[in-house]
């Protein structure tokens, strides 16, 4: 309800706190679940004060209640438990304090805690936040590695002595929180945060080592699985042992069994790393000169065929199959020649036998007329004509006797 005041006409203390009073009177009994932080059982005194702690978001609010309303619960309760309480809130005027009158206590059971972290675990699934493809694959070999864990813990020892075995030049940055109870989560999600902010970790990792259920709680908190979700920086968690499983290892990038596995998936070993080093350099120093041994047979097989051996041969041969055609073409071209040549000789001689010119040679002549007509008969010529007569050394005219 709003109440008029102005800087002339303030409203005093008292009268706030008496307002603020009777609005929360008004208010009725609500159930509250959080865990014990404080406890205050004074002999003889017939109130026990508590506090209830939200670890998710770090918030505490006092708890007071009639000492027979504890007793019910004192064997089973104690600080760090989980209970739910009945309880009317109330106002302290005079110091200005919400408080709770509990009138009922009840503890929080294991199955009971189960079943929550099983509903908020598929609510979570339901959004994607432990998909597969969300998955960051971790570096092959981190220079920097952050590891959230307990301070002077078995798990901090088990990361660094593991991790610098396998590969002595690792680095680390190292956030000590509290791993258990009411300031938990806060603090772990601080340093997750941190730690992925910083540009040189490659990898986190969020270690602690076995405990009950109510001991690891803190790595199923919603407020933490959200963190890692967001982080950029790949995340291994490595809480308690193989049977347990918080919801920070369906979030995280890689789930390790134990502190330990997560030194030995995180950081590879130097010993084992050589030794495959050394066994991919003989494999290839092998397959090098195996490539080499059958490039030098092919070479081998390459310079024993006859064209490589003596590669003058087949030109020396082509050479004196050159020569003996040449030889061939000059024979076959010579028996030509003489069978012409013989040929020629004969047909001169039948030539020379059959020409005009060797008849005169043996003392004929031949008449021609004035026109060029040789004389062969008699009766072809006429009295007193003149005639030309050819011999052997010449010509010279005739006249025909009447």
């Amino acid at each position: 309800m709003a109440v008029n005041s102005t800087p002339e006409a303030p409203l005093p203390v008292g009268e706030v706190s008496r307002l603020i009073g009777g609005w929360i009177d008004r208010l009725g009994a609500v159930w509250v679940e959080g865990q014990i932080t404080q406890l205050s059982r004074r002999p003889g005194a017939g109130v026990v004060f508590l506090t209830l702690r939200d670890p998710s978001y770090d918030i505490s609010v006092s708890v007071t209640c009639f000492r027979q309303v504890f007793d019910d619960v004192a064997d089973v309760v104690s600080e760090g438990a989980r209970v739910v309480v009945l309880a009317k809130p109330e106002w302290y005027a005079p110091r200005g304090q919400l408080s709770l009158r509990a009138t009922e206590i009840k503890p929080v059971g294991v199955g009971e805690l189960l079943a929550r972290l099983e509903q908020l675990k598929k609510s979570l699934a339901a959004e994607g936040l432990f998909a597969p493809e969300r998955k960051k694959p971790l570096p092959f070999l981190p220079q920097l590695i952050g590891l959230v864990c307990g301070r002077a813990s078995a798990a901090e020892r088990d990361v660094l002595e593991n991790a610098r075995h396998r590969w002595p030049a690792v680095r680390f940055e190292v956030r000590n929180v509290p791993v258990q109870g009411v300031h938990a989560v806060p603090q772990v999600v601080q340093a997750v945060k941190e730690l992925d902010a910083l540009d040189g970790v490659d990898v986190i990792i969020v270690a602690r080592g076995g405990g009950s259920v109510e001991d690891l709680l803190p790595f199923s908190d919603e407020q933490l699985v959200r963190a890692v979700a967001s982080c950029r920086t790949p995340v291994v968690s490595a809480i308690g042992h193989e049977p347990d499983t918080p919801l920070l290892d369906y979030v995280a990038d890689v789930r390790a069994s134990t502190p330990t596995d997560a030194a030995k998936k995180v950081v590879p070993d130097v010993g084992e790393e050589y030794e495959r080093v050394q066994a991919l350099r003989d494999r290839a120093r092998r397959c090098v000169e195996g490539f080499l041994q059958r490039e030098e047979r092919g070479l081998a097989h390459a310079l024993a065929r006859p064209s490589i051996e003596d590669p003058h041969r087949m030109i020396d041969e082509r050479a004196d199959h050159v020569t003996s055609l040449t030889d061939r073409g000059r024979r076959t071209l010579g028996h030509l020649l003489d069978r012409a040549d013989s040929e020629l000789t004969h047909t001169h001689a039948r030539v020379v036998a059959l020409s005009p010119a060797a008849t005169l040679q043996r003392g004929y002549a031949v008449l021609q007329k004035a026109d060029g007509h040789v004389v062969r008969a008699p009766d072809e010529v006429t009295g007193e004509e003149t005639l030309r007569a050819r011999v052997a050394e010449g010509e010279f005219t005739v006249r025909v006797d009447a």
